[in-house]
């Protein structure tokens, strides 16, 4: 009898040390009940045979990101990192923060010595259906919560993105399901490193799309595409017919590092036939800084034809940082011809507790 509970004790410790290996192969998983089975036919239809057991499970698979410094995890549980040691819970969690830039720990030390190349994308399963996508890179802690997990290898990039634009296409125009599957989906997309992943963007911010999926794509084009991206957000400029997505692309210019973002920023704040997107990229360019952007601000402050556009540049101004903001605060406070501008350029002044805009304030009430 203690022999028999002996075997039987072996045998869950090698079911659970091969879950755990599979897992690890995929990411940094625990609890979870894990399979491994090859998509090489065809991704799609893995997860359509997949989905034909019934009951709820999770998949999951590894795609090609593209280049950068990310960490995707979540937070669910705290530890002494800034970063890398909270865990992720897999069915109950929160959503999942994107961390950009050199990682480090709350001592200083770097978590990451070579930036993540691949990400991965869980899917789960309930009754037939995706029911909640999320994505990881693989140096997430995830706790499973003891359910299925079947990883999928030999996913090609081009599978991936296929049918990850069938849930974005799939998805409805509001409510927990665009949520959780189709803007995450979307999201994965903008992620993969390869070009049909350009390819179904470009489609998803056509005219006649949803407003919140042009809306969502533009800051994806920005932080994630590259100059194809930037190519994209001049085009959303010059045909969306929505001031608001038109203001996201703003924004995603904001945030792209290509050389062409910054030049269609300025030309946006000066040009465009919306003042609310002409005063959204002026916002924009604030926090960029630098010479192209104070150049702008200052002159939509003079040629703007809006004075509700000429007080969002006030307000730019505000944000930039101080040696640069601050004196031209204080030009304008004292020179602008409409005294709605002046009035906002000294509001912000009041707001700078800069010691130049102090004297500027003493100057004008000693002034006899």
């Amino acid at each position: 009898m203690i022999a028999a509970r002996s075997r039987g004790h072996a045998a869950a410790v090698l079911v659970v040390c091969v879950s755990a290996a599979g897992a690890a192969a995929q990411g940094r998983f625990t609890n979870a009940k894990a399979e491994t089975r090859s998509a090489a036919t065809g991704l799609e239809r893995e997860i359509r045979t997949l989905a034909a057991r019934g009951g709820a499970t999770w998949i999951g698979y590894r795609a090609p990101m593209v280049a950068g410094q990310r960490q995707m995890c979540c937070y669910d549980t705290i530890a002494d990192s800034a970063f890398s040691s909270g865990i992720c819970r897999l069915e109950n969690g929160s959503g999942v923060s994107m961390n950009t830039g050199d990682l480090r720990d709350r001592n200083g030390t770097r978590i990451a010595l070579e930036p993540a190349t691949e990400f991965l994308v869980l899917a789960r399963l309930e009754a037939g259906a995706v029911v909640r996508l999320r994505t990881f890179t693989p140096d997430c802690d995830v706790d499973a919560g003891g359910m299925p997990v079947v990883w999928l290898t030999d996913v090609k990039p081009d599978d991936s993105v296929a049918w990850l634009t069938t849930l974005v296409e799939a998805s409805p125009d509001a409510g927990e399901r665009r949520d959780r599957v189709g803007k995450t989906a979307m999201t994965a997309i903008a992620l993969h490193s390869t070009p049909s992943a350009d390819r179904a963007l470009e489609s998803f911010v056509a005219p006649a799309r949803a407003e919140w999926l042009r809306s969502d794509t533009a800051f994806w084009l920005g932080s994630t595409r590259g100059e194809n991206g930037a190519r994209l957000l001049t085009r959303m400029l010059a045909q969306d017919p929505s001031d608001k997505v038109r203001e996201k692309v703003a924004f995603g210019l904001s945030v792209s590092a290509a050389p062409s973002a910054l030049a269609t920023l300025v030309s946006t704040a000066r040009d465009d036939r919306s003042a609310r997107v002409r005063g959204q990229a002026l916002f924009w360019l604030a926090q960029k800084a630098g010479k192209e952007a104070l150049a702008a601000i200052t002159g939509a402050i003079e040629n703007d034809p809006e004075t509700e556009v000429k007080k969002k540049a006030v307000f730019a101004l505000s944000q930039m940082p101080k040696d640069e903001g601050v004196p031209k605060l204080i030009e304008v406070a004292r020179t602008n011809r409409n005294p709605q501008v002046r009035k906002q350029a000294m509001f912000w002044l009041g707001q700078s507790n800069d010691p130049r805009a102090l004297k500027f304030f003493e100057d004008i009430l000693l002034k006899k």
